[in-house]
């Protein structure tokens, strides 16, 4: 087993909930503040962050990778609703945030300085270009590149190969998927 390698250069607010798999890295000057799972051979490179509060979580696949600057939000204000301020503890302005686990599933990436907001599933090979920004809720379709703000679909991604070279890589690192792809 290939231990992970994380720098010990990125602050976690919620250490009990920060899980990192095989062989993965998560490189200098990140910052979590949500419940985080990384699965396996997975990269989130440096300045990324990952923020919404201890209630919320992002979970990351195998395979995937989030490259520098990358922001995810899983809690963020209403900016149409409510002011956009820290109360003090103890006043409750009934703001409702817009909040939502994020999920990113095996074989995704997500380009340079995007921004994912709440309440979002990437789902299997889908890939976000540098820059993007995916609004709350957005339906994204497996296998696809998407870029821009506002985001759309690029193209399709050739599913065969990227699976090709995982198996590829499998055999090279001797590990079996247990979903069988």
């Amino acid at each position: 087993m290939k231990q992970p390698i994380i720098s010990a250069n990125i602050r976690v607010r919620h250490p009990q909930h920060f899980i990192v798999g095989e062989g993965s890295i998560v490189d200098d000057f990140c910052y979590f503040s949500t419940q985080l799972k990384v699965g396996r051979y997975s990269h989130i490179a440096n300045g990324c962050s990952i923020a919404g509060g201890g209630a919320r979580q992002c979970i990351i696949g195998d395979y995937c990778s989030l490259s520098a600057g990358v922001k995810i939000w899983c809690t963020s204000n209403d900016f149409v609703n409510d002011m956009v301020v820290v109360t003090p503890e103890g006043l409750d302005l009934g703001a409702k945030p817009v909040s939502g686990d994020v999920i990113l599933e095996n074989f995704t990436g997500v380009g340079s300085n995007s921004v994912i907001m709440p309440d979002n599933r990437i789902p299997e090979g889908t890939v976000i270009g540098a820059l993007s920004f995916v609004p709350t809720a957005f339906d994204l379709k497996p296998w696809s590149v998407y870029a821009g703000t506002p985001l759309r679909l690029i193209k399709r991604r050739n599913k065969e190969n990227v699976l090709r070279q995982a198996r590829q890589l499998d055999a090279f690192l001797n590990i079996e998927r247990p979903d069988g792809k």
